[in-house]
């Protein structure tokens, strides 16, 4: 019987298709992407992946294709690659093997054409230079002039042969009537010598022609390649004049939605109706030049419940005008004449330092005091300040603002979805100072206080306050005149686990612009720090949480993933889903967290497939077009890495000012004694801090309970309601009633939270130098 005749593939250097390929006796055969270009066959785990993760490729010009049977085939190079093939059909198994042996046999010409041409043939790049146009002109008329040469040795071989060839036939007819008259040894002579005169001019011709065949054939390819290449640089010029000109017209039409005409200048009243067509006209070619750049795919983990309010698998594309050509901040600013432009003046910046003392060379066993400490409480093991860096947590809490710049971009953001991409990217940027900071930050006293004044330089001011001790919390307060506020009081449990350490901060951020009444809302992922016991330690983020815009609905649900050893992804790699109330998908984010987040709009996304995840879920395939870059690190100051790996910021954040309020970091005196490098002082000031704070406590705890027995002596059931007092406390709250000075603890009427909110004062009290109410703490 024979096979039924399968339909060549598609015209084009390039066929591409699904093929099941042979791993192991485990798995089987498994779903893979497979890509015929250019003689080459590569496969990919999925589409997704043809952008940046090969999983392997045979050169078709020295592989052997062998047919096993209906729909299975063997592609081998000989026993180094061997690739067992299963098509879904026999007809589609019969087109793999025609695009295989048609770029087998193209390979192979190529491959020998390329080995004939020798390797004096110029390069595609020189062919592309002004050098190798130069010399390519000077090689042609070198070469015209050498086939010219060998066209008059033809010319004059040719004169010859036919001079000898009519002296070799007279000589031949003179012969012929001395035959018959007798006396022919003569004759028989010179017709001899003519005879041989005649071969060797006719072998000449013959060498002749043979070098003139061989030369011209020899530039014949050189010039093939050479107009081909020429032909390629015209097609790419062409395409880039192409894109110039679409950029051209998109600034063009940014232009036009930038600028705000005045009356007596705009079009006269009777063309305002065509004004208005020519204007939707423009939207609709924005949304076309939109498609016709270049698509790349990403696929991540599906969450059903960002999806259960689509209706279809497949969302449409987004119909707002975004990061086609621009970035996020430069076509928000395009399409808002009132938002502040670039050429606002310059900040006024402080000269500050960009020094510390470098760290001691101190050395300490960390397990020898770990060891004891296992299942414990970060917050209650007693640590040497040999494992700190100095500074406190409020001021690594303040660190958060490095990246201020991305919340000033979001404030001035027109569209949700964007300023919603700005904020995922602040939200992340927090993390990158963690990656080489080992080192415990100095748990802050109960009351102690940290102000970070940047509002002549760039526009904001932030305040922090210690508001629990056990468990450890501190409320944040940032204001900017740039429009936003945030907020956060952020608790910290932590556990040691031996092995490594698990801290995870507890509490919820908040980010509020003015101009839209925006207001988000987000927590932080675990932080785990690694190689306690043996090794050299470092930092992993992981985790998941969503950027909520409790005003739309937007939100943006961010997934940091865990580093493995034998995961193929990029380390420390973080990817984010935007999406509106609807859940439709409007940009995709990715990167990592220690250097850069870029950010794609959506163009179409596809649920299934066939492709699960490790976890079983099925995966989205987001079609999007290029990715923008929305955020990258900041390098480290010189010398950063015996300067704690402290940013240019950290370094600024523990040098003395003036005015700052007496429970502030800054005046914290072990902190300043092991910046200096005098750890023994440190430690020994740390244990007289430590044990002044436990008396305050104690003192604190015997008013309270004065005031209970009061309560007791003047009402029967007050015990009763003491201790319901004391057993319904929240976490993050003293059983002592300790009052924050500049917080004050409330119901967030956002997320019905209980949390401390600023409640003013401290900048007042600033201005005046009146810090009455601090407590005395160092």
């Amino acid at each position: 019987m024979s096979e039924p005749k399968a339909p060549a593939p598609p015209p084009g250097d390039t066929y591409k298709g699904w093929l099941f390929k042979w791993t192991n006796y485990i798995k089987g055969y498994q779903r893979r992407w497979f890509v015929l270009s250019n003689g080459l066959l590569s496969y990919y785990r999925t589409q997704a992946e043809m952008g940046h993760t090969c999983r392997g490729t045979i050169n078709l010009a020295t592989a052997n294709i062998v047919v096993e049977d209906s729909c299975n085939f063997v592609i081998s190079n000989g026993g180094a690659q061997t690739y067992h093939l299963k098509a879904s059909s026999e007809v589609e198994r019969q087109r793999w093997i025609t695009a295989l042996e048609l770029a087998k046999a193209k390979a192979v010409r190529m491959q020998a054409e390329s080995d004939d041409s020798g390797d004096d043939c110029p390069s595609p790049s020189a062919l592309q230079s002004g050098q190798g146009s130069g010399a390519r002109n000077s090689e042609v008329q070198s070469t015209l002039r050498t086939l010219g040469s060998k066209v008059e040795d033809l010319s004059t071989c040719n004169d010859l042969i036919a001079k000898h060839g009519s002296a070799l036939q007279r000589s031949l007819s003179e012969l012929e009537g001395v035959r018959l008259g007798g006396d022919t040894g003569d004759k028989i002579r010179q017709v001899t010598e003519r005879a041989t005169l005649f071969r060797i001019t006719s072998n000449a011709m013959i060498n002749a022609c043979r070098d003139f065949l061989a030369l011209a054939q020899a530039h014949s390819k050189r010039w093939q390649k050479a107009l081909q290449a020429e032909r390629e640089q015209r097609v790419r010029l062409e395409e880039t004049l192409e894109q110039l000109a679409k950029q051209h017209n998109h600034l063009e039409r940014a232009f036009r939605g930038a600028t705000v005409l005045p009356p007596p200048l705009a079009t006269p009243a009777g063309d305002s109706k065509g004004k208005g067509d020519a204007s939707d006209e423009d939207d609709e070619n924005e949304f076309f030049d939109a498609m016709e750049d270049v698509p790349e795919f990403i696929t991540v983990p599906a969450d059903p419940k960002y999806h259960r309010r689509s209706g279809s698998n497949v969302s449409g594309i987004s119909s707002e005008i975004g990061m086609d050509d621009q970035s996020l901040d430069e076509q928000s600013l395009a399409s808002n004449p009132e938002s502040p432009q670039p050429q606002e003046v310059a900040p006024v910046r402080k000269q500050r330092r960009t020094r510390i003392p470098d760290k001691p060379n101190y050395s300490l066993n960390l397990w020898s005091i770990m060891k004891n400490c296992i299942g414990k409480e970060l917050s209650k093991i007693p640590m040497p300040v040999n494992f700190n860096e100095p500074l406190s947590m409020l001021q690594r809490l303040s660190e958060d603002l490095e990246y201020h710049e991305l919340l000033d971009k979001a404030a001035k953001c027109q569209n949700s979805l964007e300023q919603l991409c700005y904020v995922a990217a602040f939200s992340v940027s927090s993390y990158s100072t963690t990656v080489h900071r080992t080192g415990k930050p100095f748990n802050p006293l109960l009351g102690e206080t940290f102000e970070l004044d940047r509002l002549e330089e760039f526009g904001y001011r932030s305040l922090c306050e210690q508001v629990s001790h056990h468990p450890p919390a501190a409320a944040h307060h940032v204001i900017s005149k740039r429009g936003w506020t945030l907020r956060q009081e952020i608790a910290l449990a932590s556990k040691f686990r031996g092995k490594y350490l698990s801290i995870m901060p507890l509490g919820t951020i908040h980010c509020i612009f003015e101009k839209s009444n925006n207001h988000y809302t987000w927590k932080k992922v675990t932080t785990t720090v690694h190689n306690i016991i043996v090794g050299k330690l470092w930092i992993d983020q992981s985790g998941e949480f969503d950027v909520v815009n409790h005003r739309t609905g937007d939100r943006c649900h961010l997934k940091f993933a865990p580093y493995s050893y034998f995961s193929r992804d990029v380390p420390r790699k973080v990817t984010g889903v935007v999406t509106d109330k609807d859940g439709k998908a409007h940009f995709v984010l990715s990167g990592t967290w220690d250097e850069k987040m870029e950010v794609s709009r959506v163009m179409q996304s596809t649920r299934g497939g066939g492709e699960n995840g490790a976890d079983g879920k099925q995966k989205t395939v987001y079609q999007t077009l290029r990715a923008r870059e929305l955020w990258k690190k900041n390098p480290l100051p010189e010398g950063a890495e015996t300067m704690y790996y402290f940013s240019s910021l950290a370094l600024t954040l523990n040098e003395p000012e003036e005015g700052v309020a007496p429970s502030d970091s800054r005046r914290r005196p072990d902190q300043r004694l092991m910046e200096h490098g005098r750890w023994e002082e440190a430690n020994a000031e740390k244990q007289r801090l430590e044990e002044k704070q436990r008396s305050v406590r104690r003192e604190r705890e015997r008013e309270a309970a004065r005031a209970a027995n009061t309560t007791e002596d003047g009402e029967k059931a007050g015990a009763g309601n003491d201790v319901c007092l004391v057993s319904c406390l929240p976490p993050g709250v003293h059983q002592d009633n300790y009052k924050a000075l500049w917080f004050e603890r409330t119901e967030d009427p956002t997320t019905g939270e209980v949390t401390h909110i600023y409640k003013g004062g401290y900048w007042e009290a600033k201005e005046q130098s009146s810090w009455d109410e601090c407590p005395d703490i160092f």
